[in-house]
């Protein structure tokens, strides 16, 4: 008789056992919510409009228009290309905060071409041509005060325009 009661008892103990992993599972099962879909949202792109400020190895230095959609080769281009000693390895883009001073556009006594010097004040023509002449017989301007050199142009002029001019190697 006492193993009829063993069997019952094991018996009974399995049924419970079963009973309590079944709820156990309805009850986690029901807890258990779907995760919620992840949403991305990308801000939209700016609408970029203005002027970007191109120096360096290039032609043609200066401010130059820019538009959304440029790319990098298009405006190197505005800037009358590189030149032949242009590192493309290492660009370099500033963007001033809103309200900062901006400086003036310099002109390149080294690359600039007689059109260019010939907007600066007090360089006419004449003066512009003296200028090339003396980079192709001297060689490039390791200084803007070497500028006085050049035949016709004084430190009157010097000073009326080194604020405008610059000189790269």
């Amino acid at each position: 008789m006492t193993i009829g009661r063993l069997n019952r008892f094991w018996t009974l103990i399995t049924v419970l056992l079963i009973a309590v992993i079944v709820i156990g599972g309805i009850v986690a099962w029901s807890r258990y919510s779907q995760p919620q879909p992840i949403e991305i949202s990308i801000p939209p792109a700016q609408e970029l409009q203005g002027e970007i400020y191109i120096g360096g190895a290039v032609s043609n230095p200066g401010f130059h228009p820019l538009t959304s959609g440029d790319s990098i080769e298009a405006l190197i281009q505005a800037a009358g290309g590189t030149t032949d000693d242009a590192d493309l390895t290492g660009l370099k883009i500033y963007i001033p905060r809103v309200g900062e001073k901006e400086q003036p556009q310099k002109i390149d006594l080294n690359r600039a071409k007689a059109w260019l010097l010939e907007a600066l004040p007090g360089i006419g023509e004449g003066r512009a041509q003296a200028i090339i002449a003396y980079r192709q017989q001297v060689g490039a301007f390791r200084n803007i005060t070497e500028l006085t050199e050049v035949e016709g142009i004084g430190l009157a002029t010097y000073e009326q325009i080194k604020h405008l001019i610059t000189v790269s190697d």
